[in-house]
């Protein structure tokens, strides 16, 4: 494949990389949007990266470091990576989680991190149990003031909510899609209670049907060990892996005859009118009339 043409999805910031493994010196290739890209870092620690083959094989591309992430774009990025305010307060963990390739488009990896209907039938006993089902009533909105999705006043039953709970809580949950493919969370944290653990998942979309996850937390947690909370989080994303790699059509539909939402999609409703209202062609599956 080659590389898009969609504007909304070249102009945009997205994470290629784990800052910590690239080390002074090395280089690696990666692929994004359907273009190879080469990654490097110079000796003084400045990281680099350029298009590789194609009209614009060594065509230099922006690149910043936030999060403990390297992010790029293959076009003109009109904002700034989204802010996350929480990665800079100092009784708080920053962990990158590792990476898991899916054989999905990365909008419908950032769909299921916004369903919690599957929580009881997915995460049994983690994230949800099958005798709470429930999807308590929440709001959801597309806020033009900073052109995010927000889902607000969530609630869900979780028997291990975390790896710092000690027992099941009704877990307070906050969504956030600051750009199309990536979204997070914040979440009733059990160490610090009316505080909230942030979680982001950051997509790196490959091709239109074909993602590289980064997870990351951003938690208050003093007694774990970051490989117990990596490994907890890439259980988790592991059990969504399974489902989203068997969903049909791998790419996300935006018209609404494709897929019948429910009461507890209200989110996806959202997300998926924004993306419609930008334009957003990469990862979409097109619909066609009978």
């Amino acid at each position: 494949m080659a590389m898009t043409n969609d504007r909304v999805a070249l102009d945009a910031w997205y994470v290629v990389g784990i800052a910590a493994d690239l080390a002074p010196g090395a280089s690696a290739r990666t692929r994004l949007l359907g273009q190879d890209l080469v990654l490097s870092r110079d000796a003084d620690g400045t990281a680099r990266a350029a298009i590789a083959g194609g009209p614009e094989d060594g065509r230099a591309c922006p690149v910043t470091e936030r999060y403990g992430f390297l992010w790029t774009s293959l076009g003109t990025p009109v904002r700034d990576v989204f802010d996350l305010p929480e990665a800079d307060e100092p009784d708080r963990r920053s962990i990158t989680c590792g990476t898991v390739e899916v054989g999905a488009s990365g909008l419908r990896l950032v769909e299921n991190f916004l369903d919690m209907a599957h929580f009881p039938f997915v995460h049994t006993d983690i994230l949800g149990a099958v005798d709470h089902p429930e999807v308590e009533h929440y709001q959801a909105e597309i806020r033009t003031d900073v052109d995010e999705v927000w889902a607000t006043n969530c609630k869900f039953w979780q028997p291990l909510a975390a790896l710092t709970s000690k027992s099941g809580q009704m877990s307070h949950y906050v969504y956030r899609v600051p750009s199309p493919f990536n979204v997070m969370l914040y979440k009733t944290c059990p160490a610090a209670p009316g505080r909230f653990d942030a979680i982001a998942l950051l997509i790196q979309p490959v091709e239109s049907d074909r993602s590289i996850a980064y997870p990351l937390m951003v938690v208050i947690d003093h007694v774990n060990a970051d490989e117990d909370i990596v490994m907890f989080q890439q259980r988790i994303f592991l059990q969504d892996r399974i489902i989203l790699e068997n969903q049909r059509p791998r790419r996300l539909p935006l018209d609404a005859r494709a897929e019948i939402p429910t009461r507890a999609d209200l989110s996806s409703v959202a997300y998926r009118r924004w993306l419609k209202d930008k334009g957003l062609k990469f990862g979409v599956h097109e619909y066609a009339d009978a």
